[in-house]
């Protein structure tokens, strides 16, 4: 047998007709499609005997020895011939669409699914891989080329593998011999359309269904009213050794609204079916039809154990049946030699088609498929972010780094020690001055403290940021994981010497401590108890040389009284700096840490609670793109498996 192609080619080299036998076997003819390729054209039936006595006219003068065919503008000829004697409306090139716009609208569930998708896809984009959007990325451009073509129409795809019958039944469901059938391998090279109503141009388009291979039923298709809307391929095998045949396959089968895969007794188990595509497309199983042909070459048993052990193979690659009145594919038996089984096949496909929802479901499983390949990148594992004990303890390492608690004492030591040094005695400071020269050789004062402002430990804010990037990271999916760590490791860029500045900035708080109201009184008093004890000793020196009247007592108490009053004042002022003294203290811990967070809150954790937000914000998203299924279909005008011939092994061959 010959190719469709090369038939059709055949025809258009000619510009004749075919006689072909119909259902009650009176011949009819065809006329093929001219060079401006009309869809459908081939398969539309011709009028009465004048179009008859052209044809037979023209093949008696293409038979007449030396008659020579210009080609082009023969074709061109015949195709003028054609549509003047072509019926008006028999070709929907011929006069305008009347029914409603061809768009078609997603709402419901599906719409806010898809807006989601978008949305998801926008807020990812720079955070996850291109890889793992890309299908998300072409799922919305079907879903947008696909709502601007008909809404009226479901594209129902007859995919097969070598030897299976899927062209016979093809030819079957269009009552008419439309593909061509035979043994030679591969029968069908290129998919064949056959629509039953008008407005489909635009699908086909889109399917790359060239205009020679669209197809129109002739005998009972236009009164076929349960088939309206209906376009039907017949695709290359899909196990063809031709690699151009296969890939149409899988281009085509990303586009069409639902699938009727065609497999025979001897290669329904086929790997290269199940592990290419069944398993691979089980989230479509509403849209799918898995049709036994051939049962007519078995026995009504064995018909029964293939068909179970067929659905055994589907429940193994993760198929949903549509058994018992859930949603699933459908599963049934026929011959499409011999007719059995056919009409209900027919039935069924009638009954999707007309329900009108296969392009919704068919866009609700490819998101439900896009959904599942993104599930690793927006879902991990437990709790994730940032809690106030991750921040304080933040907060908490920057202020060890810079020291703030260092400064904070160093503020208290240097009040307490100017009190001190301001209400001392003087004897008490001449003996410090003298320990320091012999400590230290020197009498610089800042010598007898500690060194307090150390510039902030690099090691120390590296050492933080990395603490606090890793809690805020756990649980979160690698892609959002790694933009947290790479949002704190950009902040940390220059982190420790903007926490310098800032401690240069803020200053030291030990260098210059405020003095209290109280404090020149108290060196006032100090002073007095030394002027005290400088008068009790010269009056008593004014005794002994005998300047002074003798009187030992009052120069003694005199003196007594500064010795005891100075270190008493100097005990005194002590107890009553503590206070003020650790406030002080405090307050520099206090400045410096808040400078500090502040820092680190803008540098760090802001960028890292950006990219936790973003994260909140797509996974509410991705959650909204998983949705939920829609409710079974309905199948013939039944809803559930009770309206499913083939559902059950009774049912199986429609008996």
């Amino acid at each position: 047998m010959s190719d469709a192609s090369d038939v059709v080619d055949d025809d258009e080299s000619r510009s004749g007709t075919r006689a072909e036998t119909g259902r009650g076997g009176t011949a009819r003819s065809v006329t093929g499609s001219g060079a401006g390729g009309r869809s459908g054209a081939g398969l539309r039936a011709g009028g009465g005997g004048g179009d008859g006595d052209r044809e037979r006219g023209r093949s008696r003068d293409r038979d007449q020895p030396g008659r020579w065919d210009d080609g082009l503008i023969a074709r061109r000829a015949a195709e003028r011939a054609a549509v003047a004697d072509v019926p008006p409306g028999a070709d929907d090139t011929q006069e305008p669409d009347t029914l409603p716009p061809l768009g078609g609208s997603y709402g419901g569930p599906l719409r806010t699914r898809l807006d989601a998708l978008h949305e998801l896809v926008g807020l990812s984009r720079t955070r996850v891989e291109g890889e793992a959007l890309a299908e998300a990325g072409r799922v919305l451009d079907e879903a947008a080329a696909r709502q601007r073509l008909s809404s009226r129409h479901t594209v129902i795809a007859i995919a097969g593998a070598t030897g299976s019958g899927k062209s016979t039944l093809f030819n079957a469901l269009a009552g008419v011999p439309v593909s061509e059938t035979g043994l030679r391998r591969p029968t069908t090279s290129a998919p064949i359309a056959l629509s039953w109503s008008e407005g489909a141009a635009g699908l086909l388009d889109r399917l790359a269904v060239p205009s020679r291979l669209r197809r129109r039923p002739l005998a009972g298709g236009a009164a076929d009213t349960g088939l309206q809307g209906l376009v039907l391929i017949d695709l290359p095998d899909h196990d063809s050794a031709v690699t151009a045949h296969r890939d149409q396959v899988d281009r085509v089968l990303g586009l069409v609204d639902a699938v009727i895969w065609v497999v025979d007794p001897e290669k329904y188990a086929d790997a290269a079916l199940h592990e290419r595509y069944l398993r691979p497309l089980a989230g479509h199983a509403e849209v799918t039809f898995v049709v036994l042909n051939q049962i007519d070459r078995l026995g009504t048993e064995a018909a029964d154990l293939v068909l179970d052990d067929l659905r055994r193979l589907l429940d193994e690659d993760g198929v949903a049946l549509g058994e018992h009145g859930e949603p699933g594919a459908t599963v049934l038996a026929v011959s499409a030699l011999t007719g059995e089984g056919v009409p209900e096949l027919r039935d069924m496909v009638a009954g999707f088609v007309q329900e009108r929802t296969a392009p919704e479901r068919r866009l609700a499983a490819d998101v439900d498929a896009a959904a599942a390949r993104l599930r690793p990148a927006y879902l991990g594992d437990g709790r994730s972010g940032l809690d106030e004990r991750a921040r304080d303890a933040f907060t908490d390492r920057l202020a060890v780094a810079v020291g703030a608690q260092a400064a904070g004492e160093a503020a208290e030591r240097v009040w307490r020690r100017g009190a001190i040094r301001a209400c001392g005695t003087p004897w008490l400071r001449l003996y410090r001055w003298y320990e320091r020269i012999r400590e230290h050789g020197s009498t610089d004062p800042h010598l007898a403290s500690p060194v307090e402002d150390e510039l902030t430990a690099r090691q120390r804010v590296e050492q933080a940021v990395r603490i606090v990037a890793d809690e805020a990271s756990r649980g979160l999916p690698t892609p959002w994981a790694q933009a947290v760590r790479e949002a704190a490791a950009r902040g940390a860029e220059g982190l420790p010497e903007a926490l310098d500045e800032i401690t240069v900035t803020i200053g030291d708080a030990a260098a210059r401590p405020p003095r209290p109201a109280w404090w020149p009184a108290a060196v006032l008093a100090q002073a007095v108890m030394t002027l005290l004890q400088i008068f009790g000793a010269l009056w008593l020196v004014g005794q002994i040389v005998g300047v002074v009247e003798p009187g030992l007592l009052p120069p003694v108490l005199v003196m007594l009284g500064g010795i005891i009053g100075g270190p008493l004042v100097e005990w005194a002022c002590e107890g009553a700096v503590k206070g003020p003294a650790l406030r002080y203290g405090q307050e520099a811990e206090r400045r410096l840490r808040e400078a500090t967070a502040a820092c680190g809150r803008a540098r760090v954790l802001d960028p890292v609670a950006a990219e936790l937000m973003r994260y909140r914000e797509v996974r509410e998203q991705y959650a909204t793109v998983v949705g939920t299924r829609p409710s079974a279909r309905i199948v013939g005008g039944i809803r559930g498996g009770a309206g499913r011939l083939g559902a059950t092994r009774a049912g199986g061959r429609g008996r």
